[in-house]
């Protein structure tokens, strides 16, 4: 499906059939009536893991998030689709992989494959939404222009300044159903912070040594770490963006320390948007979805920032709430892929059909107590790592495949000599050991390899076929 045929197509799949003059209508009204409102909430590098219902309030309080997590599904196993910002977006309003938008960096497309992608807003905008877009956007779509993005209302001004104008709009008396997201920038501000550098946020006030996080336990790099993460370290830390090759203990004790302020910050505009659906009376009708782009290492492996396949950076979070008061917060072990599952989720939601060549799945029966009978067996994460410097006069910008089953993680990268991991996400959830040498792991690996393989067949992943082909060619 293309742009060019959206509209109108969509609505007929919507309503059924055909309806003219005054009846139609009246049944359109009906069925408005009877749909929910939809609020997607996203911030930007927040890692799977940074709620306090997650890791407790000794050193991270989020009220309004565990609020959420207290009342929704919260998915424990959720991953971005790539861990950047722009191939991440792209692929969430696009509904489809970044290999196939042509989205990898955070820079132009490669092929251009979006453009035939129609925008997520554009099938509620003709299903007869209501639709708003506030914050932060970094996709190639152009916005402003509704016939292309679908919203109707816009503003780019980050949401920790723009929060009265989304409360206001939620307000604001109407006769449709809502879409609206809200896109916080933070926790984005850490790279800055990082850097010792102003913060647009506005700054912080670091207490003494004694009350700040202690280091993570996975501080240190991992035992048999690949090639590329070893050498993409040195190349990332030679360059201004991310200069934490010399940082002390100390200095990565204040990174942890500003990174839960950033997301407190949020958290306390997230609190407000759910006040509001409640004093307007909204929130029996509103199905809320929050989640991330992507996390930020924060000194895992001694990394920051994100890109890479450690969980700190790939990990996210994911609540899910339904319309209605009176469910109870839950957890979820389901494998997701969050930029391809969000938007069959919000439109499923809506009683929008999901187009058939949407590679997610809507989470709705999950939430909703019904375990699917074709329960994912893996997901698979893509990155491209371009943002580095040479090191000793060389430079590589490697593409990388990462395979989440239910027990292990598998990633393969295009260069060097060792070019694989294999974690055993059970006994070692903080990735420290890569087994992917281990002779008692063999048949894991190589079952992980036919699971990329089985996707770069079925999504057309021409990277993947790749490296599967130079990794088996090398150890055969």
């Amino acid at each position: 499906m293309t742009r060019r045929n959206v509209s109108g197509l969509l609505l007929l799949s919507i309503m059924g059939l055909v309806l003219t003059g005054p009846a139609a209508a009246g049944a359109w009204a009906d069925q408005r009536a009877e749909r929910p409102n939809i609020l997607l909430i996203i911030t930007d590098q927040q890692f799977g893991d940074g709620m306090s219902c997650r890791i407790g309030k000794q050193y991270l309080h989020t009220p309004g998030m565990d609020r959420l997590a207290d009342s929704g599904v919260l998915f424990e196993r959720a991953y971005s689709t790539n861990p950047l910002c722009m191939p991440y977006r792209t692929a969430l309003f696009s509904g489809h992989y970044p290999h196939q938008t042509g989205v990898i960096t955070n820079g132009k497309s490669v092929n251009g494959g979006y453009q035939q992608m129609p925008c997520l807003g554009t099938y509620f905008r003709e299903a007869g939404y209501d639709t708003a877009y506030f914050g932060k956007w970094h996709t190639p779509y152009r916005l402003a222009d509704p016939a292309e993005s679908g919203f109707e209302t816009v503003s780019e001004r980050d949401c920790l300044y723009n929060t009265d104008r989304i409360v206001a709009f939620l307000k604001e008396p109407r006769d449709k159903p809502l879409m609206v997201v809200a896109s916080f920038m933070n926790p984005h501000n850490v790279c800055e912070w990082s850097r010792f550098q102003a913060m647009g946020s506005g700054p912080l006030e670091v207490p003494p040594l004694e009350q700040l996080p202690p280091l993570p336990t996975n501080h240190q790099p991992p035992k048999n770490e690949t090639d590329v993460m070893a050498f993409m370290r040195r190349s990332y830390q030679a360059t201004s963006t991310f200069p934490v090759g010399n940082y002390t203990e100390a200095d990565w004790r204040r990174l942890v320390w500003g990174y839960y302020r950033l997301i407190e910050r949020v958290d306390a505009h997230v609190g407000r948007l759910l006040d509001t659906l409640e004093e307007a009376g909204l929130d029996e009708n509103t199905a809320v979805v929050f989640t991330s782009d992507h996390g930020d290492c924060h000194g895992a492996h001694k990394w920051n920032q994100k890109t890479v396949f450690y969980d700190e950076s790939a990990r996210v979070p994911l609540i899910v709430r339904p319309p209605g008061t009176g469910m109870r917060g839950r957890t979820c072990d389901h494998l997701v892929s969050t930029a391809i599952d969000i938007g069959p989720t919000l439109l499923d939601f809506a009683g929008i059909t999901v187009p058939d060549d949407f590679p997610g799945r809507s989470l709705r029966p999950i939430v909703e107590g019904k375990v699917p009978e074709d329960r994912r067996e893996y997901i698979v994460v893509e990155n491209h790592m371009v943002q580095c410097s040479p090191v000793d006069g060389v430079s590589i910008k490697p593409h990388g495949r990462m395979v989440r089953s239910k027990r292990y993680k598998y990633c393969l990268y295009s260069e060097g000599q060792r070019r694989e991991s294999l974690v055993d996400m059970e006994e070692d959830p903080l990735e420290t050991v890569n087994r992917a040498d281990d002779p008692a792991l063999r048949e894991v690996l190589l079952k992980h390899r036919g699971y990329l393989r089985a996707f770069a067949t079925e999504h057309e992943d021409q990277t993947a076929r790749s490296m599967l082909d130079a990794v088996e060619g090398n150890s055969n």
